[in-house]
């Protein structure tokens, strides 16, 4: 399995942090976003990684560059249309990696490497997206229905959402998420979709399991400033 992490925005709610760098390379708790979510997918047993970079990628290039692989071989992919184009752009800019299994994640969550690990070996065959269970709905949560272990919507206003998406999909192999991004990709306006469309087409033909971190399973999305105040009052340290 490798790992696709989708790095390429300019991330415009961490102004000023992103206003000369790439919002995977923000430090959380004195470490990159990036490198959070690298180390935690070789703990999990992933050995290669490909990271869709767009704005400021040759910092991206650099810093992987500098990085000490830890057994974890990367790989940086440009998206040319990421200031055009929503997160679909990017998965379509990897689409050259979709035809074996893979772990496909958003560039801006921390994840606890159990975290990552359990998603791993939860994952059943297809494709799987990894949720939490829905308390109270979050500001820019993607939010999700589920029924017996099945999903059955994605969006980011969704009647009868029982969840909240971590942005973690899997696939165990086959080719429904390339064939499904094909379409939405190429719908009106399909550029301007977030890649949860993908698995929300999927899952109207009831093709998408849904696996729910455990009650203790840690993960942050930093989208502004106050999620890594967030993240520090959660973990200590800076």
């Amino acid at each position: 399995m490798k790992a696709i992490i989708i790095a390429a925005g300019h991330g415009s709610r961490l102004l000023p942090l992103t206003l000369t760098t790439p919002k995977c390379l923000v430090p959380v708790g004195g470490r990159a976003i990036l490198d959070h979510q690298l180390d935690a997918i070789a703990a999990a047993g992933i050995d290669r990684a490909v990271v869709v970079g767009g704005y400021r990628i040759g910092q991206i290039a650099e810093h992987l560059a500098a990085r000490r692989a830890g057994g974890l071989t990367t790989e940086l992919v440009f998206n040319p249309f990421w200031s055009a184009a929503s997160s679909i752009g990017s998965v379509w800019a990897a689409r050259a990696h979709l035809g074996g299994a893979f772990a496909l994640m958003n560039g801006d969550t921390v994840f606890d490497a159990d975290v990552m690990r359990g998603a791993v070996e939860a994952a059943p065959s297809g494709v799987t997206l990894m949720v939490e269970a829905l308390g109270a709905a979050e500001l820019d949560d993607m939010l999700v229905a589920v029924e017996r272990g099945r999903v059955l919507a994605v969006g980011k206003t969704l009647d009868g959402a029982t969840h909240r998406s971590l942005g973690l999909v899997l696939s165990r192999g086959g080719d429904a998420y390339a064939r499904a991004l094909r379409l939405v990709i190429g719908e009106d306006e399909g550029i301007h979709a977030y890649h949860h469309a993908i698995v929300d087409r999927l899952a109207k033909a009831d093709a998408v399991a849904a696996v729910t971190i455990p009650a203790d399973g840690h993960w942050q999305e930093i989208d502004r400033p106050e999620d890594i105040d967030r993240w520090r009052r959660e973990h200590g340290g800076g």
